[in-house]
């Protein structure tokens, strides 16, 4: 079993699969709006929110397909895949942008997908961070910032911002291991 994803994803594929209603519900709130800002960079806003809701009822319809030995956010998000290019192909234009198109067909799609479900999964980890923690995190990785720069911003002492920055990346891996284990049990 893959162990890069958390539990909860794998527990969600698997009830799921077993037809359990609340877990459609489950999926939606925590991988809708990361599906919904892959769709959108594919297929533009006007299109986005139908190829998310095609998602996951194709997600609901096919859940007996999942195997929970793969990751359940890969296995979504190359349904999204395939829904944006279902989308791509249907449009009447004569000229499709080649860069949509290029980055959608890197390895399948798989790569980006991945890349979405990897997004999604540290997202919900920092959301389990101390405030603290999680705003010096995300200003340095989302932000691109410097902890020089976030020191100035936040007015913290560099120290201060350093150790809230140390404490928070070890605390987001903690999280995200724990959880991986703990669907591993």
């Amino acid at each position: 079993m893959d162990s890069s994803e958390p539990a909860r994803g794998r527990s969600i594929g698997q009830r799921l699969a077993r037809h359990d209603e609340s877990a459609l519900e489950d999926a939606y709130e925590a991988y809708g709006a990361t599906v919904l800002a892959y769709a959108r960079r594919y297929v533009g806003a006007d299109e986005a929110e139908d190829v998310v809701q095609r998602t996951f009822l194709d997600a609901w319809r096919g859940a007996r397909r999942y195997d929970p030995s793969q990751r359940f956010t890969s296995w979504l998000f190359t349904i999204a895949h395939r829904r944006a290019v279902d989308v791509l192909r249907t449009r009447k234009v004569p000229v499709v942008d080649v860069e949509a198109l290029r980055d959608l067909a890197a390895e399948d799609g798989r790569e980006s997908a991945d890349r979405f479900a990897d997004a999604a999964d540290v997202r919900w980890g920092l959301a389990r961070l101390p405030e603290h923690e999680r705003v010096v995190v995300e200003m340095a990785y989302f932000d691109d910032l410097t902890q020089r720069e976030i020191a100035e911003r936040l007015e913290l002492p560099i120290g201060t911002v350093k150790a809230r920055a140390s404490r928070g990346m070890r605390r987001l891996g903690g999280i995200l291991r724990t959880t991986t284990e703990e669907g591993e049990r």
